[in-house]
């Protein structure tokens, strides 16, 4: 009978992800949320139901969020626009108003609207609340044709240092803290920080099991345009070396390298556009993405 087939078939997928459950009950993953998986109505209601299924079966999720786009769009209708440089914001006092205004405000409520009204229990912040990120101003360097020159981004900063003790608080109780990327330096300047990196940053401070990186790709592709499920540390800065991870995915896997060797057990670039990315990468023994991990793999 097809209804008995589709059981089985249902059974065989919650079993596969039993070992998974029980090795990760009580680990801590933080989740980078954006891209297209926050701008489509399915997709935004998959990873919600992701993030308080992880958090029923006894994991705990901390969702760090971007809002690039969302920013865009305000400061296009107020009539403004913000330069970039190799992809970061150059911030004004001005543009980090209208940032703060979106990041801490619109874009973090309607996601913990949205994980709340799928069951959960979330709670927002921004790296101001309890002291939670500590920021520097950041200094890009840029190599010209006359040397390196410094580039002076405005507010735009980097994470010195994580109060682990707020998020101890949440992860501890029934609450999904969902955090966005604002930090604060010791003058009481607030900082515009790369997503990304505050991710990374969070889930080397907690030791987390997993760093999980939404993105618009499917992951790290080799030189055949195959994607790579597995790399170990050694092997991501062999393929930065030969070119091979180029561009915009740079930034990202840096990030994923960082926090392994920072402590992380393993940090995964998966696709945000597939349906329920996060549940499949993390309680199916396929995954859907790339997973990083300092551990040499077993023969």
């Amino acid at each position: 009978m097809p209804y008995q087939h589709n059981g089985s078939e249902k059974a065989k997928i919650l079993i596969e992800a039993l070992p998974y459950i029980q090795r990760f009950a009580g680990k801590t993953l933080v989740v980078k949320y954006g891209g297209n998986a926050m701008t489509d109505p399915e997709l935004e209601s998959s990873f919600a139901r992701d993030i308080v299924l992880m958090k029923t079966v006894g994991l705990n999720p901390i969702v760090v969020h971007g809002g690039g786009p969302q920013v865009d769009a305000l400061l296009k209708q107020l009539g403004r626009e913000s330069d970039r440089i190799d992809g970061m914001r150059v911030t004004d006092p001005a543009t980090m108003e209208v940032v703060e205004m979106v990041l801490g405000g619109s874009v973090n409520k309607s996601i913990v609207n949205l994980i709340n009204q799928h069951g959960g229990r979330a709670i927002g912040l921004t790296g101001k609340d309890g002291n939670l990120i500590r920021a520097q101003k950041l200094l890009m360097e840029k190599q010209t044709e006359d040397g390196i020159k410094t580039i002076d981004l405005g507010l735009v900063g980097e994470v010195v240092g994580v109060k682990t003790d707020v998020l101890e608080m949440f992860t501890k109780s029934d609450f999904i803290p969902v955090i966005a990327p604002l930090g604060v330096d010791e003058e009481g300047n607030t900082y515009n920080i790369n997503a990304d990196l505050v991710a990374g940053k969070v889930a080397e401070a907690l030791g987390a099991e997993k760093l999980i990186l939404l993105t618009n790709i499917a992951g790290v592709l080799d030189e055949n345009k195959n994607l790579l499920t597995g790399l170990t540390t050694q092997e991501v800065d062999r393929l930065i070396e030969t070119g091979v991870i180029y561009g915009g995915m740079i930034p990202k896997v840096s990030c994923a390298l960082d926090a392994v060797k920072g402590g992380v057990v393993s940090a995964h670039i998966v696709d945000g556009r597939v349906p329920h990315a996060s549940l499949l990468e993390i309680f199916t023994d396929h995954g859907v993405g790339t997973l990083i991990t300092n551990r040499p793999r077993h023969a």
